[in-house]
């Protein structure tokens, strides 16, 4: 396209909702360890709806900072719809995603560009522990990550979001068409060459956590709907248990009535509706989650829309690449070139 500059070396993709707080010492910390390596880079920042003003924020360091590139969506689609919408702009060889909150630090980029020039396709930042976190939510994170892990046949115990991707990695990642999305089993699954490198979680720099505990309920849904068949295979197994127990509850009550012991019609009759009206309940429910998953694929809606800028559209390079960016669901963004490295 005449006039575009040509891609960087990396692209740095940062999803935010409601990060204002932490908006300038993200872009300082960022941009200054990319700098000091002397690698051509951009830094995507994905506005995910934000309402605190960190759109508008981005855009102003924007002005003044060419490697900045803020991408606003119209709404709040999401973290994941957000990485998607980051992956579709980004042009780099390499492309890197890390939290807005400065948990996952910047100071780690050097390793992580070190093991991809050594050849590996993703680099996975992965905690040597998981920071201050409560004992429910941890014991819940955990064996969250081991059913995704079993589904994917990868170990997720210690994964985050802080990973490096090539730039194969990244087109097929762009190339997936599936709407309820889980980025790091879906990175897991590709089965690309995996380097490690081991972080501290720091404390938020600014701001409070998004994540409301309905909303983490509705994730963990989703995504084992999205990436595995247990919850389908739990209800043949619900179905076993049910009827072994009504077996031996039959068995018991012929014993009784061979004894001559009085046999209670109604508790029987009662707990047998209990026991039945509830595991077909509870296969219902798990039946509706798929149904749902099926139904929100079928639409095909854009995963995200993103927001036209009104006080920008001169300029060139990564702005206009990110206005004609198609969903990941259609082809990769323009100016992506396949193959890596």
């Amino acid at each position: 396209m005449p006039g575009m500059s040509p891609p960087p070396e990396l692209s740095v993709v940062v999803p935010m909702y409601d990060e204002v707080a932490v908006v300038d010492r993200l872009v300082d910390a960022v941009v200054a360890e990319l700098t000091s390596l002397g690698r051509s880079f951009e830094l995507i920042c994905v506005d995910d709806g934000s309402r605190d003003g960190t759109g508008e924020r981005l855009e102003e360091r924007a002005a003044t900072l060419p490697v900045l590139v803020p991408l606003r969506l119209s709404r709040n689609f999401g973290k994941e719809a957000a990485m998607a919408a980051g992956l579709a702009a980004a042009r780099g060889a390499a492309v890197i995603l890390m939290d807005a909150d400065l948990q996952h630090p910047p100071d780690l980029l050097p390793q992580m560009l070190a093991r991809w020039d050594e050849g590996y396709d993703v680099v996975n930042a992965v905690k040597q522990d998981r920071g201050r976190e409560g004992l429910l939510y941890g014991l819940a994170a955990r064996l969250f990550n081991r059913l995704v892990g079993r589904a994917v046949d990868a170990d997720l115990r210690r994964s985050s979001d802080y990973k490096l991707l090539d730039r194969q990695v990244v087109d097929v990642l762009n190339a997936c068409e599936e709407r309820n999305r889980f980025f790091r089993g879906l990175v897991a699954w590709l089965g690309f060459s995996v380097a490690e490198v081991p972080f501290v979680v720091a404390e938020r720099a600014g701001g409070r956590t998004k994540w409301s505990t309905s909303q983490l309920v509705r994730y963990t849904i989703s995504t084992l709907v999205s990436f595995s068949s247990l919850p389908l295979r739990a209800i043949a197994w619900l179905g076993f248990l049910t009827t072994a127990f009504a077996l031996l509850l039959s068995i018991q009550t012929l014993w009784n009535w061979a004894r001559g012991a009085a046999v209670d019609g109604f508790t029987t009759t009662i707990l047998a509706i209990l026991i039945m009206g509830g595991a077909i309940l509870v296969c219902l429910g798990v039946i509706a989650a798929y149904l749902a998953a099926i139904y929100d694929e079928i639409k095909a809606r854009p995963l995200f829309v993103v927001r036209s800028p009104r006080r920008s559209r001169a300029r060139e390079a990564p702005t206009q690449t990110i206005q004609s960016s198609p969903a990941p669901s259609d082809s990769p963004a323009p100016g992506t070139s396949p193959g890596g490295r």
